[in-house]
């Protein structure tokens, strides 16, 4: 048996882990399922040998999926932000979670189809509000503002002035 990371993140899941980790592992780089584990016995939400937990990563980060049953759910209070080097990348990840019975939201935040929440940040936009030019930041700002996905052209538009 594996030693378990030292701090893992613990994602709640209606009956549904083991698909979310699925698709977790296909759509993002430096992620896997890592283990499946059913249930010893009974549960408030299960029966003996339904799967319980799974243990996956998500770019690296440790994760596991518990089939708690419908008591919690996701809210944008908790998202992975995943950090992207261009347009191409975005529309991959943005398009695979909204495209896979995910919700589009504002600012590139998106929910995938278990209510998990997702920024999908191009880090041009990163550096542009970060900028010691204040001006400049808040022109990428106000752009990034009016915007579901974010389109990596309009920013650096703003960027420039424009």
């Amino acid at each position: 048996m594996a030693t378990p990371a030292k701090n893992t993140i613990c994602l709640w899941y209606d009956g549904n882990a083991q698909d979310a980790a699925r698709f977790y592992a296909e759509t993002f780089p430096e992620s896997e399922v890592t283990a499946i584990h059913r249930a010893p016995g009974d549960y408030p939400d299960g029966q003996e040998g339904d799967v319980l937990t799974v243990e996956f990563t998500v770019m690296g980060i440790p994760c596991l999926g518990l089939n708690g049953g419908p008591a919690f759910k996701h809210d944008e209070a908790f998202s992975f932000q995943v950090a992207t080097d261009d347009q191409a990348e975005t529309d991959r990840y943005w398009n695979a979670i909204v495209g896979n019975g995910g919700q589009e939201s504002e600012c590139g935040w998106c929910k995938d189809k278990w209510g998990l929440s997702w920024q999908i940040t191009p880090r041009v936009l990163t550096e542009a509000f970060t900028h010691p030019d204040r001006a400049l930041a808040k022109r990428a700002f106000d752009a990034m503002m009016t915007m579901k996905k974010i389109d990596i052209a309009a920013i650096e538009a703003a960027v420039a002035g424009k």
